[in-house]
């Protein structure tokens, strides 16, 4: 859990950690005004519902990397934020033998905030390849392990065994200007307030009296409380931020994101200067103090797949029968056309495993890359057991190799699933990931494009409850010497009995 801007945000990993190849671990979001939430995602839809929300932070975008979860959280220097996460390389998925234990090597990535939502990479996802680093050291970087040299004023000052006690103002002969991110480790104390002060003129203290946070500018003032269990012996990472005309300062006891104060000023002018440490009424301890540029914030996220001009000759809108190009995988002659919609009993077979006992119904897709779409009705219910009733879309080779969108019944929950087949040394394999929560209508999509370096299929998928807002999650890949077709499905558990109705299925360029 993170508390950034008066919002606490839980992050969660969820789907399978463990299905080598086929492994869809993901991490998604919720926020609340309350660590004791409720958490509900960018849609205001509760992570705890039976119809579980969640916001996509991370997941698998096509490239090597599968299975991206189990996140934690650092801030680098500059103020930039990283999530540090787990994946598996999906042709390497297993430590020794096929079968055995995951391999999951620990990868490292950007985490952005884009309008009051974390995303990775603007939203790319798992990196494969150099990227800037975070930044480790700052113009200033003192860890106190060499006495004073580069500090003025150092009378009442001594530095030892890496730590910095007095009282008074020590100030970096290191001049900064520009946007900027100092901070420092500090523990009051004995004194009466410390903290940090930039440019000879804007402070930023903890004041143990008064028991707040205080950033000043002359006469501008803001302050936050400090927490009732807060104590001037407790260590704390005081980190403040410069951009323009606005100053942002926080107060942590481990600097990952747990605020204990928070406060926000305008600032009269941009900050040049230097940066000092300070203490007042009495000795107070420091450490690893720094200074550093202050990073860019990534503003806009990357484009999400959107349905262009729609090919007619491919689609089916069902007012008329079925029409020709439709091909069955075990034919059931229980679905049936009417009234402008395909309407299929579900049916108590699956595709998963080695069974193959589930019909589904394909039509060809056309070459290159587009978006197939289709609105479903299913009637699941809440807070039941279903398992696991599902209807939706698949972009199928065969009965094991295949990608399966669809709302399904999972225990008491009713998710959007993303799940994947493949045959692996012998055997198929399944896993999937979430991709957004169903309503009983559910729009879904499935955005294929071939990848112009490998030839690879790649499959994102997107769900939607209205039609118009679009959740979109990972993306699953076939081989380049395969030719996917896309089709319908309808199956996974035949009681209660329930019916699923498709009202078409359209191709978009």
């Amino acid at each position: 859990m993170l508390r950034r801007d008066g919002w606490y945000y839980l992050f969660a990993s969820t789907a399978n950690c463990c299905a080598g190849p086929a492994t869809g671990y993901s991490v998604h979001v919720g926020r609340s005004r309350s660590p004791r939430g409720p958490f509900v995602d960018r849609d205001g839809l509760p992570l705890v519902a039976s119809r579980a929300g969640g916001t996509p932070v991370l997941t698998q975008n096509g490239n090597r990397w599968i299975g991206v979860g189990h996140n934690g959280f650092v801030t680098d220097l500059s103020g930039q934020d990283w999530i540090v996460y787990h994946g598996i390389d999906r042709a390497d998925p297993y430590l020794d033998e096929p079968f055995g234990i995951n391999e999951r090597p620990m990868l490292l990535d950007r985490l952005d905030w884009v309008d009051g939502w974390p995303t990775v990479n603007a939203g790319t996802g798992p990196s494969d390849g150099p990227r800037p680093a975070p930044v480790t050291t700052g113009r200033l970087d003192d860890r106190f392990d060499a006495g004073l040299a580069g500090w003025q004023g150092t009378d009442g000052w001594r530095a030892a065994d890496g730590r910095l006690v007095g009282r008074g103002t020590l100030t970096s002969r290191t001049t900064v200007g520009g946007d900027v991110r100092a901070e420092t480790d500090l523990r009051v104390a004995d004194a009466a307030s410390a903290g940090i002060v930039l440019g000879d003129r804007v402070e930023v203290t903890v004041d143990a009296t008064a028991r707040r946070l205080v950033a000043r500018d002359g006469t501008r003032a803001a302050t936050a409380p400090l927490p009732a269990a807060w104590r001037a012996t407790d260590p704390g990472n005081l980190a403040v931020e410069v951009r323009g005309h606005q100053l942002v300062a926080e107060l942590s006891p481990a600097r990952l994101g747990d605020q204990l104060a928070a406060v926000t000023l305008p600032l009269d002018r941009p900050v040049v200067g230097r940066l000092a440490l300070t203490a007042a009424g009495g000795d107070a301890e420091f450490d690893n103090a720094s200074i550093a540029r202050l990073h860019r914030p990534v503003r806009t996220t990357a484009p999400e797949p959107r349905a262009g001009q729609l090919l007619p000759a491919w689609s089916e809108e069902f007012d008329g029968g079925l029409g020709a190009g439709w091909t069955w995988v075990r034919e059931d002659p229980a679905a049936t056309v009417s009234g402008g919609a395909l309407r299929w009993p579900v049916q108590g077979g699956d595709l998963v495993g080695t069974g193959n006992t589930a019909s589904v119904l394909l039509r060809d897709a056309p070459a290159g890359d587009y978006v197939v779409e289709t609105k479903v009705t299913l009637d699941l219910g809440e807070e039941t057991v279903r398992n696991y009733q599902q209807a939706g879309l698949v972009a199928y080779v065969d009965d094991d190799r295949f990608a399966r969108l669809a709302q399904v019944a999972i225990w008491n929950t009713r998710q959007v699933e993303y799940g994947y087949e493949l045959p692996f040394a012998g055997q198929p394999v399944y896993g999937g990931n979430i991709v957004g929560a169903p309503a009983t209508t559910t729009w879904l999509r499935l955005a294929h494009r071939v990848d112009p370096a490998t030839g690879e299929h790649e499959f994102r998928a997107g769900s939607s409850r209205d039609g118009r807002n679009w959740t979109w999650g990972g993306v699953w890949t076939f081989p380049a010497d395969t030719t996917p077709r896309i089709g319908l499905i309808a199956h996974g558990g035949a009681q209660p009995t329930v019916t699923a109705q498709f009202d078409y299925l359209r191709f978009h360029r």
